[in-house]
């Protein structure tokens, strides 16, 4: 059975120093070749595809290197659709959460009380967006899984060819 899980994520425990882990992004998003683009803010890295490249469903990939009390550094990985289709989904959620918490209060109330509660009929339509909103976010995920693993090759070549040596995954 398939793991569910809306945005992946993972854990690298590296035995580098945080600014030389940021340096090695820097020089290997800045050549010519490079197959992603990135931008840097403080100690988080954000790894996207090249606009020219990208489709709606284009992941990014967001690193956070924290330092370690015991030496080296931990690189959390967090895959996620841009921005903009990631607050589209939780509007749509958040929506559809709203009007089923509405129409199971109203409808209740309404069948306490001895009256109608045709508005439960609602119920299960709203449950069925709901799973059509998740059907449409698998389907994007799959859509952009050879980006995803582009993104993580990319990750990996760039600490395992510049001496970082990954301590624990």
């Amino acid at each position: 059975m398939e793991k569910i899980e809306i945005r992946p994520r993972f854990v690298r425990k590296v035995d580098c120093e945080q600014a030389a882990i940021i340096q090695r992004f820097k020089l290997a998003l800045a050549q010519k070749d490079a197959p992603i683009k990135g931008t840097f803010a403080d100690h988080y890295i954000y790894l996207k595809i090249p606009p020219t490249d990208q489709h709606y469903w284009s992941p990014q990939l967001t690193l956070n290197i924290e330092e370690e009390i015991d030496g080296g550094c931990s690189v959390n990985g967090l895959f996620g659709p841009r921005s903009s289709v990631w607050m589209m989904y939780i509007f749509f959620y958040t929506v559809l959460s709203f009007a089923a918490l509405f129409i199971a209060i109203m409808g209740f109330s309404q069948m306490n009380l001895g009256l109608s509660a045709r508005i439960l009929w609602m119920l299960p339509i709203l449950i069925i967006l709901f799973g059509f909103a998740y059907g449409t976010a698998k389907t994007g995920q799959k859509l952009g899984h050879d980006e995803m693993h582009l993104l993580y090759d990319f990750f990996e070549n760039t600490l395992k060819n510049n001496g970082c040596v990954v301590v624990k995954e």
